[in-house]
């Protein structure tokens, strides 16, 4: 296999898995190209960096999506086969730009690329999930009403998680830590993937992939060293003096992962949380906003998988379940128990 092949079928892949997550079929084809040759983690590497340059760069120069940079000497190969649900224009225009950036990069040099400074900002709205590739090869998807800023050099990888959540798929460079910071809490891995959501009290952490360390920056003690499968809660300084392990829950969630990030997938998992429990997380979603008038009926545990964006189909389900009462106006959904 030709290093002109892979960087073509490393295009392909980049657009794919921005396009969002690859299916069970896609996954084992994507990972069996991968370890097919050693060259290709490289040109994935610079396919995700393409994407990522170029969309910056037409962004600030104005551009539309469609509008493909010319780079002297590069004549795009033959176009893939088309997926199902992917539009051809949309695919066709994708891939220009992409093989345009890579002969943009190995232009300058990918050395010289990586050694630039670059920062970015990603902002969710209220009620919006957003997947996106990082020049490093890194994904980061971002949850709900969330704030995030990257900033990449030759020897770091820093993310600012300003509020909010984020699932992050860290690409694997032990030269370069991906070190992300949720207000006084930092949290650094190497290649892992890993979520990190800010709260009132501190930062919550869970690891869905090799290990990472995290601490609180104003302690000097030892790292809490999280690994794949496990959970932990940081707690914030607000005025505390106790050392970073007595600041740091860990607990084992293996079981629960898939269903504490089914966010991802616009789902929220519940498995006996209570009724208050799901209605807070639901409003994270939705200017709607679902209110429970009966405190008891509010400690009600509910189990099921819901749409968070779909608060009118939750609030049926829990009055059908619960023999309750929704009352569903223009801003806020009322649930109450029957009144006898």
């Amino acid at each position: 296999m030709t290093s002109a092949s892979n960087d073509s079928e490393a295009a392909d892949w980049a657009i794919r898995r921005e396009n969002g997550p690859l299916s069970e079929p896609e996954q084992r084809a994507f990972e069996t190209w991968l370890a097919g040759d050693e060259r290709r983690a490289g040109a994935l590497l610079r396919a995700d960096a393409a994407l990522a340059f170029l969309d910056r760069g037409r962004a600030l120069a104005g551009l539309n999506f469609n509008d493909v940079p010319h780079v002297p000497g590069y004549v795009p190969d033959s176009e893939p086969e088309f997926e199902e649900g992917i539009e051809q224009a949309h695919w066709l225009s994708r891939r220009r730009l992409v093989g345009s950036g890579m002969a943009a990069l190995v232009a300058v040099g990918m050395t010289s690329f990586l050694a630039l400074p670059r920062t970015e900002k990603i902002v969710t709205q209220l009620g919006e999930v957003k997947r996106t590739p990082l020049a490093d090869g890194s994904v980061a998807t971002v949850n709900t009403a969330s704030r995030i800023t990257v900033a990449m050099s030759k020897n770091m990888r820093n993310i600012s998680l300003d509020d909010g959540e984020a699932w992050f798929e860290v690409a694997h460079d032990r030269t370069r830590p991906f070190v992300v910071r949720a207000g006084d809490v930092s949290i650094k891995a190497v290649g892992t993937a890993f979520s990190v959501r800010r709260t009132d009290g501190g930062v919550d952490i869970l690891v869905t992939e090799g290990v990472v360390e995290a601490w609180r920056d104003d302690q000097s003690a030892t790292p809490s060293r999280i690994a794949q499968g496990e959970r932990a809660f940081v707690a914030d300084a607000k005025g505390s003096n106790v050392n970073i392990a007595q600041n740091t829950v860990v607990v084992r969630v293996d079981s629960e992962i898939d269903r504490a990030l089914a966010w991802r997938n616009g789902d929220l998992a519940l498995n006996g949380e209570t009724l208050d429990y799901a209605v807070e997380e639901l409003n994270r979603y939705n200017r709607r906003k679902i209110i429970v008038g009966d405190r008891e009926l509010g400690r009600s545990p509910i189990v099921g998988y819901f749409k968070v964006n779909e608060p009118d189909n939750f609030a049926h389900s829990v009055a059908s379940l619960f023999n309750a009462r929704a009352q569903f106006g223009r801003e806020v959904i009322r649930i109450d128990t029957n009144q006898k």
